[in-house]
């Protein structure tokens, strides 16, 4: 429920971008996309959303924008001619990056404006969970081979995408990238369940708080009657989400660059205005001195 809920807040903020009807357009690049049979071609679909939704929402001249544009295309020869890379950002965008680079992303913001310590307790717990399960990944056996048959499916091409990111070879859907992605997965969506001050559930429209829980009794109903079906129905529903989700990530990642590059600034300014202040006053005393030399 927290991703219609989410879905809903952005609808209220024209999705962060300056024409909602782009967000049309991009909910039509995700329904064309989850028909895109070749990987690569999906993953271009997935990097030129991305890096059009950066281009309008977290640039804030032309200057920005022809930059954003230029770089983007240099780094989209560079996976152009590597082969299989321009595959692997298409499996790693809507997977990984979005569900848990992102989240981590706007943890780190949130702890930065509140200054909360429990919130920055929170970002440091997340990244040790992740290790945690990178390191000692839990080892249990298939309780139920049909689910995991529908995970190997769909999730099945994140094991080799990381490998070859990474230089891994023979990286596979094991217990745990499985475990990785259930803990992520899940963490992702609880947090914008919990996250009242940015849904504001209490002014949602009753209407269309009626409408996103029928959608989701609707969707667990899709996976009773077909598993598959409703897994591939969910999913072509999330990549729509995803893609309209572009423009807030790409703010939030802005303002966290603001953010970090504020905190250096601050933290080295005081020592230099120490220290010029500290020359200043040396040099008061000294041309005092020299004047009653005189």
């Amino acid at each position: 429920m927290s991703t219609p809920a989410l879905t809903s807040q952005m609808h209220d903020r024209s999705y962060y971008l300056p024409h909602r009807g782009i967000a049309a357009v991009l909910a039509i690049v995700a329904v064309v996309a989850v028909l895109i049979d070749n990987a690569s071609w999906f993953g271009l679909a997935m990097w030129g959303a991305l890096v059009v939704c950066a281009m309008l929402a977290a640039t804030t001249s032309a200057i920005e924008s022809m930059l954003l544009f230029m770089v983007a295309i240099a780094l989209s020869a560079i996976m152009y001619s590597s082969g299989s890379s321009l595959a692997v950002i298409g499996i790693l965008i809507p997977t990984l990056i979005h569900v848990s680079l992102f989240t981590l992303i706007f943890m780190v913001l949130g702890a930065h404006r509140s200054g909360s310590r429990v919130q920055a307790a929170l970002v440091v717990v997340y990244l040790l969970a992740v290790a945690t399960i990178l390191l000692l990944p839990p080892t249990a056996e298939i309780r139920i081979p049909s689910f995991a048959r529908v995970g190997q499916d769909y999730f099945g091409n994140v094991g080799p995408a990381l490998g070859r990111l990474f230089g891994v070879p023979g990286l596979v859907l094991d217990t745990r990238l499985t475990s990785l992605l259930a803990f992520v997965y899940t963490y992702h969506y609880l947090n914008w369940f919990i996250k009242a001050d940015i849904i504001r559930w209490t002014e949602v429209p009753k209407a269309r708080l009626a409408a996103m829980a029928a959608a989701s009794a609707a969707s667990t109903a899709l996976y009773f009657y077909d598993y598959a079906f409703g897994f591939t129905f969910l999913l072509a529903l999330s990549l729509i989400h995803i893609l309209l989700e572009f423009p807030l990530d790409s703010l939030a990642l802005r303002q966290l660059g603001s953010a970090m590059q504020g905190a250096v600034r601050a933290r080295y300014a005081g020592p230099i205005a120490a220290s010029a202040t500290r020359s200043r006053s040396i040099g008061t005393k000294a041309a005092k001195r020299a004047t009653r030399s005189r």
